[in-house]
């Protein structure tokens, strides 16, 4: 059934006399259901043809329009072609070659167009001409009426692209197919626009032109209809050639690995050790576990995440640390969870100075929990002690009896070149002294997230107050540290 009624015929008429091609002509009539955009082209505009042409129609518009010739193919091009050859099965074909040469994993698809921003200024000319035409006949047409070109083209082309990759178009979809089109020949068109509406058309870093289609929508809102119509012609120019496609490009969102990992070495630091471009160590634990994950999830890159950090020379044990690793524009996303323990042991066979446990595939959002145990969880350590003066067993066991016990910490000098300077109150919530010989001592610390532990011990010339030397009154200092614990239960413990 055609989808035009007696109430649109003039306008119809009309716009298919300005060379506008029939899909677009069922939008600026209002047409919002699918079914006729997808019928094949020549059938449509033969369709419509022979809906204009009874022959109470012919007299009529023989007076008002000499008929016109033979109408081709490539004249209709109010969308610049978008609607005609693009949405024909030989494009759907040529960007699915594309996507299937990229090498991506994927079970679904969001597919995305960019249109020339150009289009939205000729669309505005061609809405104000047939608005004009509707008032003769009073009827109104608003600027929402219009099924909008996106929308049309979407209707067209998803069912094609779902039947040749064979997978559902799914607005939720991490992988995403993408087209741009562009029209050089009409690409003045919006520059007019500036003159009359400056404020919308802000330079941006990121963009190569001002004339972005929100740019040139906003100020299309804004210009009244008669500044338009001086500046604008009304049925816009038929451009000589279509639209190209500047670009067709595959992408998938970011996935994330979550796990645990201890650090045996005391020189071995969390992230690339890098000062002034030079590298001071060879590797670090980000590195040591990313490196393999890029490669199986063919990555384009990575980000590295983790609860806390420790120094270079402290090791990790115990549970070992939480981390994520966000891997961007990964080719290879599906993996068994035999897999994933593959993946583990093949990292854990690399290098005696880490070991991951718990590996695992997580959402983006489950990383918020490792996030929240920095600052809000408890962690446990243990370090083994200097003192200058020599000291006996009694001079360290009033240690353990003391229970949450407030601290102030002045941000180390150590890491106040990457640190604002500012007062951080911690609390020491237990200790557990371990007697080793009279100037020596082992203390296991239960704090909170985020206590600087070198200091509390040596004080830092008084930025960390009080501290084990003031306690003790002695000097003191820190020769070795470890993390035993660093209490988030995240991610979820898995079976070897």
């Amino acid at each position: 059934m055609f989808p035009l009624t007696e109430e649109n015929k003039h306008v119809a008429q009309l716009l298919l006399s300005t060379g506008t091609c029939p899909r677009c002509i069922f939008r600026f009539c209002g047409v919002d259901f699918h079914a006729p955009y997808k019928l094949p082209y020549k059938e449509l505009l033969n369709e419509l043809q022979k809906f204009l042409e009874t022959e109470k129609d012919e007299l009529i518009l023989e007076v008002m329009n000499p008929p016109p010739k033979k109408i081709r193919l490539q004249e209709l091009a109010d969308s610049i072609g978008i609607l005609q050859e693009f949405c024909e099965k030989d494009f759907v074909k040529k960007v699915c070659q594309k996507v299937e040469a990229s090498g991506f994993e994927f079970t679904s698809l969001v597919f995305s167009v960019s249109f020339p921003p150009q289009l939205s200024v000729r669309e505005h000319a061609a809405w104000l001409l047939v608005k004009q035409e509707m008032g003769k006949q009073s009827l109104s047409l608003g600027r929402d009426d219009i099924v909008q070109l996106k929308e049309a083209y979407k209707w067209i082309t998803h069912p094609l692209f779902s039947e040749e990759l064979g997978v559902p178009i799914d607005g939720k979809s991490l992988f995403e197919v993408s087209v741009v089109f562009a029209h050089p020949e009409t690409v003045e068109d919006c520059h007019f626009l500036a003159a009359i509406c400056p404020d919308c058309f802000k330079p941006a870093k990121n963009k190569q032109s001002v004339f972005t289609r929100m740019a040139v929508m906003k100020a299309l809102n804004k210009i009244k209809e008669e500044d338009f119509l001086k500046q604008f012609p009304c049925p816009p120019n038929s451009p000589k050639a279509v639209c190209t496609v500047l670009e067709i490009e595959c992408a998938h969102g970011a996935v994330f690995v979550a796990g645990r990992y201890n650090k045996y070495s005391r020189n071995l630091p969390q992230t690339p050790w890098i000062i002034d471009g030079e590298r001071k160590l060879e590797s670090s634990v980000e590195e040591l576990i990313s490196d393999h994950l890029l490669a199986v999830f063919k990555a384009e890159s990575f980000n590295f995440s983790s609860s806390g950090r420790e120094d270079v020379d402290v090791r990790t044990l115990g549970n070992g640390r939480p981390f994520a690793i966000e891997l961007v524009n990964p080719h290879r996303v599906h993996f068994t969870s035999q897999e994933i323990k593959e993946l583990q042991q093949k990292i854990n066979n690399s290098s005696n100075k880490i070991q991951v446990r718990d590996l695992q595939l997580v959402t983006r959002e489950a990383i918020g929990h490792m996030k929240e145990g920095e600052e809000e969880k408890t962690k446990t350590y243990s370090a083994l002690i200097w003192t200058d003066k020599a000291i006996q067993k009694k001079d360290i066991e009033f240690l353990n009896d003391i229970k949450d016990l407030k601290i102030d910490q002045k941000t180390p000098l150590r890491v106040l070149h990457r640190r604002p300077l500012a007062v951080r109150a911690r609390v020491i919530h237990s200790m557990e002294t371990q007697y080793v010989d009279e100037h020596h001592f082992r203390l296991r610390l239960k704090t909170q997230a985020g206590t600087y532990i070198k200091e509390f011990v040596h004080g830092d010339f008084g930025r960390t107050k009080p501290n084990i030397g003031s306690l003790m009154n002695v000097t003191a200092d820190i020769l070795e540290l470890d993390v035993e614990s660093v209490d988030v239960d995240w991610p979820p413990a898995l079976d070897d």
